[in-house]
């Protein structure tokens, strides 16, 4: 499984703009991905403040969300909104949730450009500590 946390801060003003957007992805992720098991946007505490929870097959499944279409159409209109993001790989804690660790693949053979520069940039950044408390 690959899982992430994101906190995305919006720029004044964009959040309308930013819940459309989210809710175009969120539609178009569910309809299109096989490998998506959790997609979701919420609210935060905090003025301006969201949070993306995703959850995927595998690392390969979220390269395929990262590179699909619509993420390529609807991604950068959605982050012209963003003020700031902080991307943060998560793993379960055993017992205490159904899913599966997040491991980091290696790229299969034949991988697009696209793909390479998604594999470098969001690379499931699995802790050592994790390893310890599986």
């Amino acid at each position: 499984m690959a899982t992430f946390l994101a906190r995305i801060t919006i720029k004044p003003g964009c959040e309308a703009a930013f819940e459309r957007l989210a809710a175009d992805l969120y539609e178009a992720t569910h309809a299109r991905e096989p490998g998506v098991r959790r997609y979701e946007y919420w609210r935060g505490a905090e003025d301006r403040t969201y949070y993306c929870s995703a959850a995927f097959d595998d690392f390969l499944a979220f390269l395929a969300h990262q590179t699909s279409a619509h993420h390529e159409e609807l991604g950068p209109k959605i982050t012209q909104t963003f003020e700031s993001i902080r991307l943060e790989w998560v793993d379960p804690v055993a017992g205490a949730s159904a899913s599966a660790p997040t491991e980091m693949q290696p790229l299969p053979d034949g991988a697009t450009p696209l793909e390479v520069a998604y594999h470098e940039r969001f690379a499931a950044d699995v802790q050592d500590w994790w390893r310890t408390r599986r």
